[in-house]
């Protein structure tokens, strides 16, 4: 009988220090490192790394082979695709300990982050946001913002359960799945009501 409140695979290294929320699940071969800090109601697949200065929010699902590296931060309820990619350096060289120049990293409540996309360092991911796969994101990225691409770039909007929202003349979406409303103004996008419920 174990007296953590989250499972560990037996495979899984967790450093002493560490500080894992109840009712997370940490599977095979993952480490999570000296002063890492992950909430409640977490997943995490395999090979996942979580260095000492991330901080993961509540019921957040990180699939296999992603490490959240120094200075990363996640919000709650983030999921993060397989392979995808977070950086903290900008200009990385292994001969030059750039640790002092870390770019802060910040992945805001309800984003998705797609397959094998890459996250380059010092932008934030507004909330509800989708990452499509394979993007290279090099910039902020506004909440419910829909980003595709090598660089990514915005190609529509989000609802915060993941329906792609279409617009009226008038700027505004219901969306059709859980009849929250938004509207657009100018770059950006926001809720003005809500339909069914969210995290």
């Amino acid at each position: 009988m174990t007296d953590k409140p989250y499972f560990a695979h037996e495979t899984a290294v967790i450093d002493d220090g560490a500080r894992i929320g109840a009712g997370t699940k940490i599977w095979h071969f993952s480490h999570v490192m000296p002063g890492a800090v992950i909430g409640e109601r977490c997943n995490l697949g395999q090979n996942v790394v979580v260095s000492p200065r991330a901080r993961i929010g509540t019921g957040c699902k990180i699939q296999n082979n992603v490490s959240v590296y120094d200075d990363v931060e996640l919000e709650d309820y983030v999921f993060c695709g397989p392979s995808m990619v977070f950086t903290n350096v900008f200009n990385p060289r292994a001969h030059i300990s750039r640790k002092h120049e870390y770019r802060t990293t910040l992945v805001r409540t309800g984003a998705t982050i797609g397959a094998n996309a890459t996250i380059v360092c010092g932008h934030t991911i507004g909330r509800y946001a989708f990452i499509g796969s394979g993007c290279v994101v090099t910039k902020d990225v506004p909440d419910f913002a829909l980003v595709v691409g090598n660089p990514a770039r915005r190609s529509g909007w989000m609802c915060q359960c993941g329906i792609r929202l279409s617009f009226t003349d008038d700027n505004k979406a219901t969306c059709e799945a859980c009849g929250w409303t938004y509207v657009r103004e100018g770059d950006l996008c926001r809720e003005v009501s809500t339909g069914g419920d969210r995290p």
